[in-house]
């Protein structure tokens, strides 16, 4: 199923990593599809004049509440996890239900490039380039059965290795979930690597889901298990805090959070001063995904 969507974003809106630009040369415009030898496609998303990140940027400035709240507690906290071995249980609504070694998934899987905006809930964001393959690969692997409309994710959950975890914060372990359109629409991907080295486990090790037109704690870190059910499956910040954080967590401008305007956003790496761009409707893709919410209230669906 690989390299059936393009989008729009190029090498410049993406952090400069010297030795991932030595081994891909992307194309550069609308649409752009660089191919190298040997290599699985890069889907670029659209220039948009934004200012690049750093790849320390990326891996450092990061929320992950199972290593800690602050926004560097990840990068310094996350190296106790153990992420070799791995496994990911697919569950419930399947026809193949078990428990698949990563390292059998991803020889199954192709992996791809995907150069995707990052929008957090907190009005931040970033591009980053992911390594990944898309979801609809995993859940056909497994066999979604007829009747299954969501699917549910759920982290890893080893208190003795994520500290954070010891704190009521939030309800361990943390658990997130998609309707199936969702899930297996080909912008929806796992991650593996970014810039084309293994994810680092501060942003997910070794397989996060990303969902590019959600806010950023839609796309679950360090997944161990994916469910299909005909239900809607309870999500860990709705279940906290259900006044503010909806189960869908689509990018919205035009939907202020309880206690601020997601209107705009202050893009990382241009200084807490910086002048702040426009959020775009569904994080800018609209065109791709906004079918999915046809005749939906985004306000009441929030």
């Amino acid at each position: 199923m690989a390299g059936r969507w393009t989008n729009t974003l190029t090498q410049d809106d993406v952090t400069p990593y010297n030795a991932f630009l030595n081994r891909r040369q992307l194309m550069l415009g609308a649409g752009a599809l660089g191919l190298g030898a040997g290599l699985a496609p890069v889907v670029a998303e659209a220039k948009g004049g934004l200012e690049p990140n750093s790849y320390e940027e990326i891996t450092s400035y990061n929320n992950f509440y199972e290593f800690g709240t602050g926004k560097d507690d990840p990068k310094r906290n996350a190296g106790s996890l153990t992420t070799n071995p791995w496994s990911v249980t697919i569950d419930g609504m399947v026809e193949r239900p078990g428990a698949y070694a990563f390292a059998d998934i991803m020889k199954k899987m192709t992996i791809e490039e995907r150069i995707y905006r990052l929008r957090c809930v907190e009005a931040w964001s970033m591009v980053v380039p992911w390594n990944g393959f898309e979801l609809a690969d995993l859940l056909n692997m497994a066999g979604v059965q007829s009747g299954a409309k969501y699917v549910a994710f759920e982290t890893l959950y080893r208190p003795e290795e994520m500290q954070g975890q010891r704190t009521r914060s939030l309800q361990w372990p943390y658990v997130e979930g998609l309707r199936l359109d969702e899930a297996m629409h080909p912008l929806t991907i796992m991650a593996t690597g970014i810039y084309g080295k293994p994810i680092p486990n501060q942003n997910g090790a070794p397989l996060r889901l990303v969902v590019p037109w959600k806010y950023g704690f839609k796309s679950i870190k360090s997944v161990v298990k994916i469910t299909l059910t005909d239900t809607q499956p309870p999500t860990s910040w709705n279940r906290s805090q259900p006044g503010e954080y909806g189960f869908y967590a689509n990018v919205n401008p035009e939907v202020s959070h309880p206690r601020w305007s997601q209107a705009s956003e202050r893009r990382i790496g241009g200084g807490l001063l910086s002048a702040r761009i426009d959020t775009l409707m569904f994080n800018g893709y609209e065109a791709e995904v906004g079918g999915l919410y046809k005749g939906m209230d985004l306000r009441a669906n929030y």
